[in-house]
């Protein structure tokens, strides 16, 4: 029972110092204020640079307001592979477009363009019709990034959570709520028992720096004689009295203003911020299928999802019916794994295969033979050569 009071007792007495501390912060005991800069003439400081604070597990950490280096996970948070193998894929063909459908489709294309007859799209023969199956490879890594950068405030007499309630956390320690899987967010965490106070670098802690407009002078010169004293017609200006100057607008004749930096309040509260990002990182690839259609119109479509497997780390897609495929998902991986797991937690992926219809219509119109690709779930059309084009010219 006596270990326990003295226990008891030097807690309450950690605590009491803990409490006298912060009023110490407040009162300014850790950031004594100096002369205006005004009066004794001296400019404005720059920002202190780093370290500001040596503490441990964020050495190094910058003050700026963008985003600070990112620190690799440790290695007991590096995810591993998921449960098995990916299942086995399904060898599916999509059929070609039916002529109904890719017609309708061409009429709906020369109706959207204000220079294409709709002729050629009524009036074609068709010809033949060429399906290719075209795969669509994606890869999404969702990514957890922790970055710290040093922050400050205007110090407004709250409770200063000071390095005297124990070490920082580390970086990876701290807990914070995980979003939407595979969306792109970032959130700021204040990483507890790093805050400290110090005065102001903007106005040496005075809370006031001086006017821009007047120097400090609080009189600038008048704006209706310009500085003279006279009236273009020699007489005494009576806005100034004929002193050529009049009180500064700009600070109200005081010759100082507000610091902006700590908000008139002489003292900076200055803390570490964790800067959490999870990003939802893409490697996209479409099978070649040499049909001639120009693969980025791909990105405007979607397709018919064939194979899904998402794990907390995925395996390479293997033995799928086009080996191009397969090379990517192998590539992807390994890209991935390079390019993220040094510098971020790996939380999630996600590998799918689209087929994308897409056909190649050729048809005839008044004696030449012509063609037009129909392509995604969509029904896009593309075409190089329109075969009626009307000429248009704006007044």
């Amino acid at each position: 029972m006596a270990a326990e009071g003295q226990a008891i007792r030097a807690s309450s007495e950690s605590y009491g110092a803990v409490d006298q501390m912060s009023h110490a912060f407040a009162g300014g005991s850790f950031g004594a204020i100096v002369p205006d800069p005004m009066i004794n003439g001296e400019e404005p400081s720059a920002p202190p640079a780093y370290p500001i604070d040596d503490i441990s597990g964020y050495e190094g950490t910058a003050l700026s307001d963008g985003g600070g280096k990112d620190l690799p996970p440790p290695s007991d948070l590096v995810t591993g592979r998921g449960g098995g193998h990916p299942p086995a894929q399904t060898d599916w063909n999509i059929p070609a477009i039916s002529e109904d459908a890719a017609k309708e489709a061409f009429m709906q294309y020369a109706a959207g363009k204000c220079c294409y007859s709709s002729a050629p799209a009524k009036e074609m023969v068709f010809r033949d019709l060429h399906p290719f199956n075209t795969y669509r490879y994606r890869l999404e890594t969702f990514t957890e990034s922790r970055s710290p950068e040093w922050k400050t405030t205007p110090y407004k007499g709250e409770f200063v959570d000071s390095f005297l309630l124990g070490p920082a956390p580390l970086p990876w320690d701290i807990q914070v709520e995980v979003p939407t899987m595979f969306t792109d967010n970032i959130t700021g965490v204040k990483v507890p028992h790093t805050s400290s106070l110090k005065g102001c670098h903007h106005c040496q802690s005075s809370g006031k720096i001086r006017c821009t407009k007047c120097h400090g002078r609080r009189k600038v010169d008048c704006w209706i004689c310009h500085g003279s004293g006279k009236r273009l017609n020699n007489d005494r200006c009576t806005h100034c009295s004929g002193s050529g100057r009049s009180r500064c607008n700009s600070c109200s004749g005081s010759g100082h203003k507000t610091c902006n930096i700590c908000a008139g309040k002489g003292q900076l509260l200055y803390y570490i911020e964790l800067q959490v990002k999870w990003q939802n990182n893409i490697f996209e690839y479409v099978a070649d299928q040499r049909s001639g259609f120009p693969a980025d119109f791909f990105k405007e479509v979607t397709g018919q999802k064939m194979f899904v497997d998402e794990q907390s780390m995925v395996y390479p897609v293997v033995n799928f019916p086009d080996p191009s495929i397969s090379q990517a998902s192998q590539n992807a991986v390994v890209q991935h794994h390079t390019q993220f797991a040094s510098t971020s937690r790996v939380l999630r992926q996600r590998q799918t295969i689209e087929l994308i219809p897409l056909t190649k219509v050729e048809y005839e119109w008044q004696g030449k033979l012509y063609s037009y690709y129909v392509y995604g779930d969509e029904n896009k059309v593309y075409t190089e050569n329109y075969p009626k084009k009307c000429c248009c010219s704006v007044m």
